[in-house]
């Protein structure tokens, strides 16, 4: 009966997992390294890491705007231009992707595997 529970509940997960996968290409769209670094200079460029991983080297241009702060610091993204965002593997990224979803932006985009498959411009510090 327990091991019914479990593949229940791991079904449950990917089911979700798949879902919100599915929805999420609905409003963001994930661009490879070429076509990224092709429009983002166009854009709006937010990288939500934390400020220490921002000051080790960001992708040249970028605005930081934490994830953790992305609701409260809002106001700083345009509703007119296209969003480009960028974490360290492409997670925090799509949870801001969603965030600002919820606030109504559109044009959202994000970096596919994020700043450790990056090899454009960086600057640090």
């Amino acid at each position: 009966m327990g091991w019914i529970i479990l593949v229940a509940m791991i079904a449950a997960y990917f089911g979700y997992f798949f879902i919100a996968r599915f929805m999420q290409r609905r409003y963001l769209t994930t661009l490879s390294d070429v076509d990224f670094r092709a429009g983002y200079r166009k854009a709006q460029l937010i990288d939500v890491r934390e400020p220490n991983e921002f000051k080790n080297g960001h992708i040249l241009g970028a605005r930081n705007i934490p994830l953790t702060q992305l609701k409260m610091r809002h106001t700083e993204v345009r509703h007119d231009m296209p969003i480009y965002l960028y974490d360290s593997n492409g997670t925090r990224s799509a949870r801001a992707a969603a965030v600002l979803k919820k606030m109504n932006y559109s044009n959202l985009y994000q970096l596919e595997g994020g700043f450790k498959k990056w090899n454009g411009r960086v600057k640090k510090g």
